[in-house]
């Protein structure tokens, strides 16, 4: 779905091409029978206008008992095309709509939340080949959202459209051809002499107009283009700003954002004012064409028949009707050009959006547009833990490294604390093992076959129920709710058991509504629940007090007792448990770009870090 006719065909190739298809028949079937209502139409209207002429012919004056007859004949052809197909052909249309939209809504969705974390690698991508190139696409929510949505339901019009041009002229040609009559002038084409001018009349008259529309059809899409992307920068930074709110208000930096939303949606305005110039030219144009093509155009061809008595005037108005339905056919092109420009604009949002998804499949050669990106991620035996081998973390752009670690072991049931000032790369050591850092070399050998869990800093609980909070990344059937809630209860949330099939209360999610601590017993319940063997904690109790802490801790060491964990945390002095006890075997220090690993210092009371604390380095396996 990367290029524009693969996107428009895909969803009629799935598995759900029998809906596809079948939609797409009834569509073109009510198209058809809607292009044979216009010659129904054509020749009721002849009917009509020939009754109201003879209505006081001196000799076969139209009696209004056949003059209403032809009335109501003309209004049941209306009710019946606009009521019984065109209304009836909607229906099916946005149908079509709905589930094509909701086919694609899937598979973009699946894309971006596949293993392979390509939600989080799109936002951290690299640039593309190209300079003129975006490096990742803007707005992946508005993408996703609105631009499938514009792009499905623009191609269907697109497509609906086509066929009503096709249909028109195998029905409505067909009536213009058995309705020809000779002309003066023109006697070597036979009786098909006023069907030929008919054809000139519409090749003169629409393709020199569908040229002057193509040309602003073009100036279109680049301001759609142009209006959608600063659409979508203004809703960006307001969706930030409700993230980082209580940021803002603690900084007192309203006035600063305000600053940032009126530069935003300066850029809304300009492009509007000059779409809105465009498009109010574009309507004039339109206009005027309509005119000429209903009024003039249309009455043209037969007018000369009609003069020399060649045709009734029953004849002339029904072959008029015809012509304007031709051209009114055969300019759909002009008619739906601004609605082009958008469908163009959104299936390019699209594709640029699938092409980045396929980039990222290979995250190597996608970071390694911007920097180094050489790391190798390998597995063993469990009984050996986890292996670091020479790992340098750079940033997009840099040769040299920030962090460099050397070789570096952690033994199953080892815990590590890992310290350094801020800033100094420790959680990018997490992210980089975790293969969740773009740039930089070295090896990474983690254990095999083993449940591993990542506890970032920032707690964001997503809107779903509490035991799907608790058994994340789980499904809830996979653990009983007595084995969540014991979880729960061991955790410090016993108050909360009664509520594992609720998504928050009086309508509010848990994010809204537990606190920093209570979020982070639900990480801490969630470990208890799965039992990871590997397990990094980034600041994991930096909203506990020191005796939550070290039950935090010893619920760990007493549910997971094989588990390797790493732990960063910015106390002064590591937790202890309650009898005196060391938590943690080793500390990894992070220190003028180096980190080193050694044996917890046996110092009591005193701060633990890189300024204060030297390790020994560790010999290491390998």
């Amino acid at each position: 779905m990367c290029s524009f006719w693969g996107l428009m065909r895909a969803y009629w190739l799935s598995d759900n091409w029998q809906v596809a298809w079948g939609l797409t028949a009834i569509i073109v079937a009510l198209t058809a029978l809607s292009a044979m209502a216009s010659v129904w139409f054509a020749e009721a209207s002849g009917e009509l206008v020939n009754a109201i002429a003879f209505l006081h012919h001196p000799q076969d004056p139209t009696t209004p008992a056949s003059l209403l007859a032809s009335a109501a004949t003309l209004v049941a052809i209306v009710i019946l095309k606009d009521v019984g197909f065109t209304s009836v052909r909607h229906y099916f249309s946005t149908t079509l709509h709905r589930k094509w939209r909701a086919w694609l809504d899937r598979r973009f969705n699946d894309a971006l939340l596949d293993d392979n974390h390509t939600h989080y690698h799109l936002q951290h991508g690299a640039a593309k080949d190209d300079p003129n190139e975006a490096s990742v696409p803007d707005n992946i929510d508005q993408r996703v959202q609105e631009s499938i949505k514009g792009m499905t339901g623009g191609a269907i019009g697109l497509a609906m459209g086509i066929a009503g041009v096709v249909l028109s002229f195998v029905f409505v040609g067909q009536k213009v051809i058995a309705t020809s009559t000779e002309v003066s002038g023109l006697e070597f084409l036979g009786s098909y002499g006023s069907a030929c001018l008919t054809v000139v009349a519409i090749a003169a008259y629409v393709p020199i107009n569908t040229f002057v529309a193509v040309k602003l059809g073009a100036t279109l899409q680049r301001l759609s283009n142009r209006m959608q992307w600063a659409e979508g920068s203004y809703r960006s930074e307001l969706n930030t700003l409700l993230h980082r709110s209580f940021h803002v208000a603690a900084a007192r930096g309203e006035k600063a954002q305000g600053g940032i939303h009126r530069r935003r949606y300066f850029n809304i305005d300009r492009t509007w004012a000059s779409l809105n110039w465009l498009t109010a030219s574009y309507m004039g144009f339109e206009l005027v064409y309509n005119f000429f093509g209903s009024r003039i155009v249309a009455y043209a061809p037969g007018l000369l028949p009609y003069v020399e008595n060649k045709i009734s005037l029953q004849a002339y108005v029904t072959g008029a009707e015809l012509t304007n339905a031709l051209i009114g056919d055969c300019s759909w092109f002009i008619h739906v050009m601004p609605e082009i420009a958008t469908l163009k604009a959104n299936a390019r949002r699209v594709t640029d959006l699938a092409q980045a998804i396929e980039d990222v499949q290979r995250p190597r050669e996608f970071y390694a547009r911007t920097g180094h990106a050489e790391f190798r991620y390998a597995r063993q035996d469990p009984q050996f833990g986890l292996t670091i081998q020479n790992l340098q973390l750079m940033h997009a752009g840099d040769d040299e490294p920030f962090v460099t670690t050397g070789n570096l072991h952690f033994r199953r049931g080892e815990w590590t604390l890992l310290v350094g000032e801020s800033g100094s790369g420790k959680s990018s050591l997490f992210k980089a093992i975790n293969g969740l850092w773009p740039h930089g070399r070295g090896t990474i050998v983690l254990p095999k076959n083993v449940r591993t869990l990542y506890a970032a800093q920032d707690v964001k609980l997503p809107p779903v129920t509490l035991k799907e909070l608790i058994c994340l990344p789980d499904s809830v059937e996979a653990h009983p709710d007595a084995e969540a809630a014991a979880a729960m209860s061991k955790a410090g949330l016993a108050d909360f058991v009664g509520d594992l099939a609720e998504e928050g209360r009086d309508g509010h999610s848990w994010d809204q509504l537990l606190s920093g601590g209570q979020k982070q017993r639900v990480i801490l319940a969630r470990i208890l629940l799965l039992r990871p063997r590997l397990l990094f904690l980034d600041e994991p109790t930096s909203a506990l007090d020191s005796e939550a802490t070290v039950a935090f801790h010893q619920a760990i060491k007493d549910v997971c007792p094989d588990a390797t964990v790493i732990s960063i945390m910015h106390d002064a002095v590591p937790p202890k448990s309650a009898t005196g006890g060391e938590f943690f075997d080793s500390m990894l220090a992070i220190a003028d770009g180096t980190a080193t690993k050694g044996p917890l210092p046996a110092l009591t009371g005193r701060p633990v870090g890189p300024a204060r604390v030297r390790p020994r380095p560790e010999r290491t396996a390998g």
